[in-house]
């Protein structure tokens, strides 16, 4: 087992892993909050991971914005490359994001395919979900 998680970040997490040189992955919520991540990291790091990957996305989304002289932005990836490897940050439609790492020798086009394709995935199950039934007590 290469996921800490069982449910949902099992099986989008899992195939991630699956691109050589990628070393670890983390699900998170788009405010921070760890929902799955990998076994290279243990609990403390995965979650060190999210918060660092939230303050991330958001100092993009302010950097996007305040380039294009407007008052928001939505990010798509953020690639982070260093002398380590590479970071590959892909916010979802619903609020979550998956984050992976991979060395210096991962082919970023592979991981982000791979990244790309379920964080579609993702979208498609949440969009396939059943709605909520109507809470009697809303509509009275």
């Amino acid at each position: 087992m290469t996921s800490r998680d069982t449910g949902i970040a099992a099986w989008v997490l899992e195939p991630i892993l699956q691109v050589p040189h990628v070393v670890a992955a983390v699900m998170l919520t788009r405010d921070g909050l760890v929902t799955g991540y990998t076994d290279a990291l243990s609990q403390p790091s995965a979650e060190r991971v999210a918060a660092i990957t939230s303050t991330v996305q958001g100092a993009c989304r302010t950097a996007a914005a305040a380039f294009a002289d407007r008052d928001g932005a939505e990010v798509r990836q953020i690639v982070i490359e260093s002398d380590l490897g590479y970071v590959l940050i892909v916010p979802t439609d619903h609020g979550t994001c998956v984050a992976a790492y991979g060395d210096g020798e991962v082919r970023l086009d592979m991981l982000a395919h791979r990244v790309h394709s379920q964080v579609a995935r993702l979208g498609e199950k949440a969009m396939a979900a059943a709605p909520r039934a109507a809470d009697d007590n809303a509509s009275a």
